[in-house]
């Protein structure tokens, strides 16, 4: 019964609105456009108002035209927006990220600004290795493998091996 109620004064509301749009738009008219006293005018005369309402008729058409025009090409252009928009919310990638190497003394820099001059050399705290104690040990362990071929067959080979890793785990 409400719903029914609300849709009775909304179509009441609606007529109302109509009708004073007519009414405005005789008014309109009425300002616009005084009526005219035919009766009186010499034939010349009224040919003259004639060619002279034809010209304003074909300046408010073109006038019409151009604006149409204008509204059908935005209503295009805002449909293709509307497209794009809709496309790029389904097709949104996020793009590749690239590293950025930052030393750690521009990223304190950075977050602590100027004033502050902190320096922070995290390779002076790491550990030397040095590099002749590696390579004398790959030497070492490199050597001709074809002298010790016939040495290292059989059982014989093996002992010697088993006896050797046993001698330096001592």
């Amino acid at each position: 019964m409400l719903k029914s109620l609300m849709v009775a004064k909304a179509k009441e509301e609606l007529e109302q609105e109509m009708e004073e749009k007519e009414e405005q738009k005789a008014k309109y008219l009425e300002e616009k456009s005084p009526p005219l006293q035919a009766s009186s005018m010499s034939l010349a005369e009224l040919q003259t108002l004639c060619e002279e309402l034809h010209t304003k008729i074909d300046t408010v058409d073109e006038e019409r035209y151009d604006i149409e025009a204008k509204v059908m090409h935005n209503n295009r252009e805002i449909k293709d927006l509307n497209i794009k928009v809709l496309d790029l919310r389904g097709k949104f990638k996020r793009p590749s990220l690239r590293r950025v190497r930052v030393s750690a003394d521009a990223i304190l820099r950075s977050l602590l600004g100027s004033k502050h001059k902190v320096s922070l050399d995290l390779r002076a705290n790491l550990k030397s290795v040095k590099k002749e104690d590696t390579e004398k040990e790959k030497t070492v362990e490199v050597s001709d493998w074809r002298k010790n071929v016939e040495a290292m067959s059989g059982m014989e080979g093996r002992k010697k091996m088993f006896d050797a890793a046993k001698g330096q785990n001592q």
